[in-house]
């Protein structure tokens, strides 16, 4: 869906965007006069404003922050207990509390343990019994789950890890195998207040780190950028200063890799996971990685590997918990689009692709359908009830699907309005299932119906009433799977803008949509001028008069100034905390597009401590209404905002990108970085989301995404039509790649099994299968399908070609070309071009693999239907092997499986 936030790109791109806020910080006055407030407001926060102009919260813009580092006293460990698994300690502050950026607590509990072989947990929190730590947040597991030890050590671990006092608290985690050290805090000193968390690690030179969240960034991190893990309604930022975390994923481990170069080169892989859902601020720099979050605890989880493979089973199978198993049928093709305005529309995109020859298995609709934009209604005007019901019918008949959109908070009715009845609602504060401000009214925001509330999945009856809705709305319109948005969570207004206000109900967002005047996507891929010089310059025409109009009546910029709120021992400020993180929204401000962190859950929690768990919880809770309403199957579930454990229930999709080229190849490194996190349903929005897409970017992505899991067309509002009918190219290279996703369904399919039942990846990086050739450490222009199938994207605006390397060519490793079965000749590290015509995307498979085949149809109800093959790719050695899983499809316990291994 369409942010808020979006918006400014029509003037701005988001990098330009960055760099003028980047000038601003540079150029501020070194002293501003801020007006100190401390207090919080009963019902609202609102952003910070001074008479001198725009205010800016992230104190790492700050010229006058101060570095905890230096007025800190760090900790001495005290009172060392050893037991069969680790030992505990006592840590006591070694000094003068700073309170820097919140109240220092005085005493810590460290907790190690050995809790497997390959798995080390270290834990500080505050002391129970000190009273300072009143106010802090420890996140419980019945929110996120707890990895636990396997069984009482000692055991042989490849992890050592070690401590002292010198000349403060400081450990190390080394790897006994090799000497390495992983993650050590020596030189750094542990800040640990109320609002504030602070621990540093020295890392190896050029080091390499993958993970950390999503953002849009290549799939290495490098050691230049500060990474910003906080759930935030945006759209996807790219930000060559600062990487912040856009909205969707919240997830915190890193995959880190060291090498031994004194003969020939080698490496081994390690995992850092940080167990806090707390907003965090993840600094990397070439000395080493400054982990900062606003609360919560340091809760560590190192896993050994040594391989990545390893560490990533042992990371889903200890915290993350292993993906869900999805239906056969959700590995078919998915066409939405904000702005199908009727059946007749949805019926019209199913009979062109079929007219077309194009696979088409789900049909999808944005917030088009609903009732005045409210969950769980359908407009029978738009979208009538018989006229529905009869399009099902045939769209389930013909083997199809049908998925809507549900967004994440509830419209609450005007009171004064007898006709403004909405059951959901109802019900729901019947059950007392929504948040609260802090005096225990209701917190009212705003979204797309209006002033709406947000459930509290906290709440007794939160989960209960959600599963009833669901299944109650499946009566009306038979959906086969849910797409979850907004679920940061999001809202149009700072505070609870809605309280006492209700009669005033707003029937329109606070901003301009798409299409409405002053609001006309006009933006075109890189190269449009190229390729189609008399349109690009109409469009560049009328995009400069429509942002000059808006330039105009938004005035001059603000001088920027920074607003620092006053520490009061024992006093939490979760409005506008001492420290805040360098979020994306607008001044930083974490009420920006979301709910307050001031809202109340009902066990007293504020949103302050569980904001990034919102998106989380609201998977488990559709997974649940699904599983109520399909009996036995299993539910199918794509949502925007995630957390660690997500991909239990649900896939998930990149968010709103833009029909660019540059978001094309981002694609790659994202859908390799939620391969390590556990959710290997990945996909994103193919020829673009935001803006205008043409023949060439959506003939290339079309191509590109048929190789993803999750594999979508979405676009916005008002844009122009991207089905891949629309241009012959687009079509004919849309059935091409389609005819080898629909024989790959079987190998793919398998893949997700193994996902599924050992925590194995599906899409893959180069560097996880050959881990021992340097050059690919950065390498996420290609990408592996399993381990036996390698596609090589055009990801460039004009090209014909495309460079890609064959990786293990001339060790033993044999890659031959999907089209011809030919051999590739090529050496070791040899990037060669590739020929690679607009319509052709290169496909090569690895020598030494079996491939199960089956022949392609429109459906995958039709495909499974079809006859068998196998291919198979003789390695060096003239041999072969591979796996298939087959079962019903569909069954979360089917009744009959078949697991065949093939070998040659």
């Amino acid at each position: 869906m369409w942010r808020t936030a979006l918006l400014s790109t029509i003037v701005f791109s988001l990098t330009a965007l960055s760099l003028v806020i980047a000038q601003l910080a540079e150029d501020s006055p070194t002293s501003p006069t801020v007006a100190t407030r401390t207090s919080q407001r009963p019902l609202s926060t609102g952003p910070v404003a001074t008479s001198n102009g725009q205010n800016m919260l992230a104190n790492i813009d700050d010229p006058e922050a101060v570095d905890p580092q230096a007025p800190c006293p760090g900790y001495k460990a005290r009172s060392v207990k050893h037991n069969t698994n680790g030992f505990v300690a006592t840590l006591a502050l070694a000094g003068k509390a700073c309170n820097v950026y919140g109240t220092d607590i005085q005493s810590l509990n460290l907790t190690v343990e050995y809790q497997a072989k390959d798995r080390l947990h270290v834990w500080i929190i505050p002391t129970i019994l000190d009273a300072s730590n009143i106010s802090q947040f420890i996140l419980p597991a019945h929110l996120v789950g707890t990895p636990s030890i396997e069984h009482n050590g000692p055991y042989e671990s490849d992890l050592a890890f070690d401590w002292g006092n010198d000349p403060t608290f400081y450990f190390a985690v080394s790897r006994v195998s090799t000497g390495d050290t992983l993650f050590t805090t020596k030189g750094s000193k542990l800040v640990f207040e109320d609002q504030f968390l602070e621990f540093k690690s020295l890392l190896p030179e050029n080091y390499n780190l993958y993970g950390l969240g999503e953002v849009i960034h290549g799939l290495r991190l490098g050691n230049n950028l500060t990474r910003t893990i906080y759930a935030a309604d945006a759209g996807d930022p790219i930000d060559l200063y600062y990487e912040v975390d856009k909205k969707s994923g919240k997830l915190t481990p890193y995959f880190g890799t060291s090498s031994n170069q004194s003969k020939t080169y080698s490496s081994a892989s390690h995992g850092v996971y940080l167990r806090n859902a707390h907003g965090q601020e993840i600094l990397l720099r070439p000395e080493g990685i400054t982990w900062r979050t606003i609360g919560g605890s340091i809760d560590l989880y190192f896993y050994a590997g040594p391989s990545q493979a390893e560490v990533t089973k042992s990371f889903q199978l200890s915290a993350a918990g292993l993906p869900a198993m999805q239906q056969y049928w959700t590995f078919g093709f998915h066409q939405c689009r904000w702005g199908y305005h009727n059946w007749t529309e949805l019926e019209d995109v199913v009979v062109n692709h079929e007219k077309f020859g194009i696979p088409l298995e789900t049909i999808w609709t944005d917030i088009d359908y609903m009732e005045l934009y409210r969950d769980f209604t359908v407009d029978h005007v738009a979208f009538p009830a018989d006229a529905g019901r009869a399009f099902l019918r045939r769209l389930h008949d013909s083997g199809r699907h049908f998925v809507p959109i549900v967004d994440s908070a509830i419209y609450i009715p005007n009171p004064e309005n007898a006709s403004d009845s909405y059951d959901v609602y109802t019900k729901g504060e019947e059950q007392k299932v929504f948040m609260t401000n802090p005096d225990g009214s209701l917190y009212i925001g705003q979204v797309w119906p209006g002033y709406t509330v947000f459930p509290d999945w906290l709440s007794a009856n939160g989960v209960q009433w959600w599963v009833d809705s669901i299944a109650t709305w499946h009566k009306e319109i038979p959906f086969d799977g849910i797409w979850i948005d907004m679920s940061e969570v999001s809202s149009f207004c700072v505070g609870s803008c809605g309280s006492g206000n209700l009669a005033s109900n707003p029937i329109h967002p606070p901003f301009a949509l798409p299409g409405e005047p002053g609001y006309i996507p006009y933006d075109f891929p890189e190269g449009f001028d190229t390729t189609n010089s008399t349109e690009a310059a109409s469009a560049s025409a009328a995009s400069s008069s429509q942002a000059a109009d808006r330039s105009g009546a938004a005035g001059s910029p603000a001088t920027v100034s920074y607003y620092r709120p006053e520490v009061t021992p024992g006093v939490r400020n979760v409005n506008y905390p001492p420290y805040v993180i360098n979020h994306v929204q607008q001044g930083h401000d974490l009420a920006k597009s979301a709910v307050s962190p001031n809202a109340t859950h009902a066990d007293g929690t504020q949103e302050y401590d569980v904001h990034n768990l919102f998106g989380h919880q609201i998977l488990n809770a559709t997974y649940h209404g699904l599983a109520e309403v399909f009996p036995g199957k299993r539910p199918f579930i794509i949502g925007r905002s995630t957390f660690v454990g997500s991909g239990v229930w649900a896939g998930h999709w990149g968010g709103d990108n833009f029909s660019k080229w540059t978001y094309m190849f981002f694609s790659i490194p994202q859908a390799l970085s939620f391969s390590l996190f556990g959710i290997p349903m990945f996909g994103v929005d193919t020829c673009g989301f935001a803006g205008n897409t043409d023949e060439e970017l959506c003939n290339r992505w079309m191509q590109l995404s048929a190789f993803f899991t999750f594999y979508r067309n979405h676009n916005v509002l008002a844009a122009i039509p991207q089905e891949a009918y629309v241009w012959d190219s687009v079509a004919k290279a849309t059935r091409d790649a389609m005819h080898i996703r629909f024989q790959l369904l079987p190998y793919i399919y398998t893949l997700m099994y193994q996902a599924h039942t050992t925590g194995s990846t599906v899409m893959r990086a180069l560097a996880w299968e050959f881990p021992d050739d340097p050059s690919l450490a950065s390498a996420d222009r290609q990408f592996l399908l399993g381990p036996s199938i390698m596609v090589t994207p055009v990801l460039v605006q004009g090209a014909t070609t495309v460079n890609g390397v064959f990786p293990g060519a001339g060790k033993g490793t044999i890659w031959y070309d999907w089209y011809t079965g030919v051999a590739v000749e090529a050496d070791a590290g040899q990037n060669m071009t590739i020929n690679a015509p607009l319509g052709n995307i290169p496909v090569f498979v690895r020598g030494g693999s079996v491939l199960p085949l089956q022949e392609p149809a429109l459906t995958t109800t039709l495909a499974r239907k079809k006859p068998w093959a196998i291919l198979a790719a003789l390695g060096c050695d003239g041999k072969a092997t591979g796996n298939l899983y087959v079962d019903d499809g569909e069954s979360v316990v089917p009744n009959a499986t078949l697991w065949v291994k093939v070998s040659v």
